[in-house]
């Protein structure tokens, strides 16, 4: 007999609930989504006995390259794309309900940031309005929106435009927001040095082959001289999820309180590393409802004792133990 269909809002969950909701979840998925159910099998897990978050096996990121990850493959009403280069398997994650994203999206940037109405929203993300099918240019599309300004808006390789209304618009001290892939932040600063004093300037991650990558300290500090800033936000988010963590400073993550961040074992992926331990970066994303809401990614970290995490870099192999059990 399938489980039923956890019935929850994502406003309503907080510290006290979130375990209960997570093992709702994790129910429903062990029952209802082939692949996940598959999976737990072949781990010999009997799911009906899990009980903590710790009992929980999370699946290896991969998956969404290879597997269609879904509880109702049919309800499936916008599928997002990773970004990758040619000839590299992007991931999928089939979306069955668009109002779900919107929402966890919606309420995780005003948890940390307020009224998305207080800000000019200023977006620098050519490789991904490039490729199509991006969950974070969805995302990044409705903030523009929702912000009701007219100045807000995507930029590509318009930078001399783009220069020119950041500074025009830090100058008469309006709030703005400049989202950017890391390497196009590093191009704009390249042809300009600014000197910023009401913008806050916000990367996504990721060179995209494009430049060396770089470990977030000295990205940071290149951007905070660039920019004549004190302090680079960041966003945490992938494809395969569709909640996202932000940095405020320093490199260090929060999540909103329907996501949770765990530490697993680098060689042992079952085991659960203490705070204070790095290791590879299992999470817990509720709003992923309709496909899986407990994936190993193939990110390194580790969690601060004030729940905060940061972000140490990726696995060097391409793959996570336990993948080749579906193939």
């Amino acid at each position: 007999m399938k489980a039923l269909k956890p019935n929850f809002n994502l406003k309503e969950i907080n510290k006290k609930n979130f375990l209960a909701k997570a093992l709702e979840v994790f129910q429903y998925q062990a029952n209802n989504n082939p692949v996940y159910k598959e999976y737990l099998q072949r781990l010999a897990c009997d799911f009906k006995a899990v009980d903590s978050l710790e009992k929980i096996p999370f699946l290896p990121i991969s998956f969404f390259k290879t597997h269609k990850i879904s509880t109702d493959e049919q309800a499936t009403q916008i599928t997002f794309l990773s970004s990758g280069t040619t000839g590299i398997e992007r991931s999928k994650h089939l979306v069955a309900d668009i109002a779900l994203y919107e929402t966890a999206f919606r309420k995780g940037f005003q948890h940390f940031f307020g009224n998305i109405q207080d800000y000019t929203i200023l977006s620098l993300l050519p490789s991904y309005l490039e490729q199509k099918n991006s969950s974070l240019v969805y995302m990044i599309n409705d903030l523009i929106n929702q912000s009701k300004n007219k100045d807000s808006g995507f930029f590509l390789h318009n930078h001399n435009e783009l220069i020119n209304k950041l500074i025009a618009l830090d100058s008469k001290e309006k709030k703005v927001l400049l989202i950017g892939v890391s390497y196009a932040l590093l191009d704009l600063i390249e042809k300009q040095e600014f000197s910023l004093n009401n913008t806050f300037v916000m990367e996504t991650g990721g060179m995209k082959g494009r430049r060396k990558e770089l470990i977030k300290s000295e990205l940071h500090a290149l951007l905070k001289k660039g920019f004549g800033i004190s302090t680079i936000y960041s966003e945490y988010g992938m494809t395969e999820l569709l909640s996202q963590a932000y940095s405020l400073g320093k490199g260090l993550y929060q999540t909103p309180p329907w996501m949770k961040i765990l530490i697993r074992e680098v060689e042992d992926p079952f085991t659960l590393l203490p705070k204070g331990k790095s290791g590879g970066i299992n999470i817990v994303d509720l709003a992923n409802i309709n496909s899986c809401s407990f994936i190993a990614t193939q990110d390194l970290g580790k969690i601060h004792s004030n729940e905060q995490f940061e972000i140490l870099g990726r696995f060097d192999h391409s793959d996570i133990r336990g993948c080749n059990l579906m193939i």
